[in-house]
């Protein structure tokens, strides 16, 4: 009985020490995603407010379109949604296949893939009086071959 004790002592304190280290990432995962969530929905219903709520105020979106450097702000940014889900929204897929927190700093890297076009968005994420927030984005977006039917 006592072996027994002795030898799930040290399984018990591991439990007491990792478990809140694990429960504490997992709910950080959960809240920097909020702002992804808001920005993919944004993209899915064409709600600039989701926009609002997924970047900072002051954050910058970099990117090239048809070969010529982009520098917008929010507002510019959120400007170019119409309020309206694309014709095309049931063919486009969606989906943030990176996040990497340290601290209050995140990184993300969410796929948009649309039937004519590919976008790769690099977001970097700021805990930012406790709530999480894009604060940056640059992207890559590439136009997809033609199929001719």
């Amino acid at each position: 009985m006592k072996l027994k004790l002795i030898l799930c002592m040290p399984i018990f304190l591991a439990t007491m020490v990792f478990a809140p280290r694990v429960f504490a990432q997992d709910t950080e995962l959960e809240a920097a995603k909020l702002p992804l969530q808001n920005y993919i929905r944004a993209h899915e219903t064409g709600n600039a407010d989701f926009v609002r709520k997924a970047f900072s105020n002051d954050a910058k979106i970099v990117g090239h379109i048809s070969g010529n450097l982009i520098s917008w702000s929010v507002e510019q940014y959120a400007g170019r949604f119409n309020g309206k889900a694309a014709s095309d929204e049931a063919q486009r897929k969606r989906s943030f296949e990176i996040i990497d927190i340290t601290g209050d700093a995140a990184i993300a890297k969410v796929m948009l893939d649309y039937p004519s076009i590919k976008f790769v968005d690099y977001m970097a994420l700021l805990k930012i009086e406790g709530e999480w927030k894009i604060t940056h984005k640059s992207f890559n977006v590439q136009a997809k071959p033609v199929s001719v039917k």
